[in-house]
């Protein structure tokens, strides 16, 4: 069976993590905490120090400095290098590393004590990854979505107190992805596992994660819900990472900015007074809205986004705006439209 999940306490919990490759630093006094039982997603761009820092945890890599514990354990620190296979952290690779040459129980038996309870707990992750049925086949009669679930019950069959995951849907096609996410999630969740994956797809990141690290330039520099850091993100560099955003000047006070759209409503989080940056996301703009401050607007653009349109008007002193449209709402290029803010809007000093 696997192990029972503390509430309390954290499952990895890095402080001030700093990694060179000669004179280029790749990771920067990186802080993460994942609390047992949460699956935490470290999301940024390509090149900013994700694998890496998922490689220090593991033990792959040395940190320059920083302290890294797993569970109870310090396994990085002042004086202090704990090997790789003594940390209780089982690892899903972006090509998922499976033997060719073994099949699916014995890809899953790799790496477990030869004791009486290790056919027995090869059962167990089998039927958690829903792979009973295919225990003898060999990785290339698998499918992608199979093979990368052989990979996480390898992963989990130690029952480690981490599972990282780098990359773990950028070998599967599009069609595959949201199914496969979907499966992983409720894997984890069923094997009551601490999980850290590495990506650079928001959709992956708030699809399955619990809480989100965002990691720019090197370092996280904001950790939160999905919805803490899409709706109120740290600064203007994350909010842009994060999504399509407009930005307007405007003039703050007493919880209010005051821009070229009308008096607008600050998040209740954001305490600001003078002049800032708002922030305003394509589906929090209405056209033609029923109530609240609107100014006059022209469409210049519309695009055809399957599901959705995504709508360009122009306002009287020439800056653009994207507003997501049901695809039912007629609108033309050349229509004169009224344009409101239906939400909250997030600002920063400017």
């Amino acid at each position: 069976m696997a192990a029972s999940v503390d509430p309390s306490g954290h499952a990895v919990h890095c402080i001030g993590l700093t990694k060179s490759f000669g004179a280029t630093e790749v990771v920067s006094n990186v802080n993460i905490e994942l609390p047992r039982g949460d699956i935490l997603a470290l999301l940024g761009p390509s090149g900013g120090g994700k694998t890496t820092t998922l490689r220090l945890i593991a033990g792959f890599e040395t940190p320059d400095s920083g302290t890294i514990e797993v569970e109870d354990d310090i396994v990085f620190g002042p004086g202090r290098f704990v090997a790789p296979e003594k940390r209780r952290v089982g690892m899903v690779f972006q090509d998922y590393a499976l033997f060719p040459h073994m099949n699916v129980v014995n890809n899953v038996r790799f790496g477990l004590a030869n004791d009486d309870g290790r056919d027995r707990r090869v059962a167990e992750v089998l039927d958690i990854v829903g792979l009973t049925k295919e225990a003898l086949k060999w990785p290339h009669e698998l499918s992608g979505g199979q093979q990368q679930r052989v990979a996480l019950a390898r992963a989990l069959a130690p029952n480690p107190a981490v599972v990282l995951l780098d990359e773990p849907f950028s070998n599967l096609d599009a069609a595959l992805r949201d199914m496969v996410r979907t499966e992983v999630r409720q894997i984890l969740r069923n094997a009551k596992a601490s999980a850290i994956f590495v990506t650079h797809d928001q959709d992956e990141a708030f699809g399955l994660a619990d809480k989100v690290a965002i990691m720019l330039g090197t370092t996280v520099v904001q950790t939160g819900t999905p919805e803490e850091v899409y709706v109120a993100p740290a600064n203007l560099a994350i909010a842009r990472f994060l999504g399509e955003i407009d930005i307007l000047d405007g003039e703050a006070s007493d919880g209010w900015v005051t821009c070229e759209m009308g008096r607008l409503p600050l998040a209740e989080s954001i305490e600001l007074t003078g002049p800032v940056k708002i922030a305003i996301r394509p589906e929090s703009l209405r056209l033609h809205p029923e109530s609240g401050p609107s100014t006059p607007a022209t469409v210049v653009d519309s695009e055809f986004r399957g599901i959705y349109k995504l709508v360009k008007v122009r306002l009287a002193s020439g800056i653009t705006l994207n507003a997501v449209m049901g695809l039912h709402i007629p609108v033309n290029v050349g229509d004169e439209v009224q344009v409101g803010v239906n939400s909250t809007v997030t600002a920063f000093r400017a």
